[in-house]
């Protein structure tokens, strides 16, 4: 429970507490997703970071949403990123 600068403790009013909750969960997960990728590129002998920046810049370029199975990381080829 937060504190007040005179020691007595405050309560958030109820839909505070649950946008906090849901915020928290919110980054949970997000970080959750990226431990994920970074060790699933780590399983198939890719640099998580390399993996990442060229993913993100051929997206950024309009890479063709069909063609998705080409960006994960077990089909990563950073010669040709």
């Amino acid at each position: 429970t937060p504190t007040r600068s005179n020691g007595q403790s405050t309560r958030l009013p109820l839909t505070e507490r649950t946008r906090s909750l849901q915020a928290t969960t919110k980054v949970a997960k997000t970080g959750a997703g990226f431990a994920s990728l970074i060790e699933t590129c780590k399983l198939n002998g890719v640099e998580p970071f390399a993996y990442i920046k060229a993913t993100l810049e051929a997206i950024a370029e309009g890479h063709p949403a069909d063609q998705i199975d080409i960006l994960m990381p077990w089909a990563f080829n950073p010669a040709s990123s």
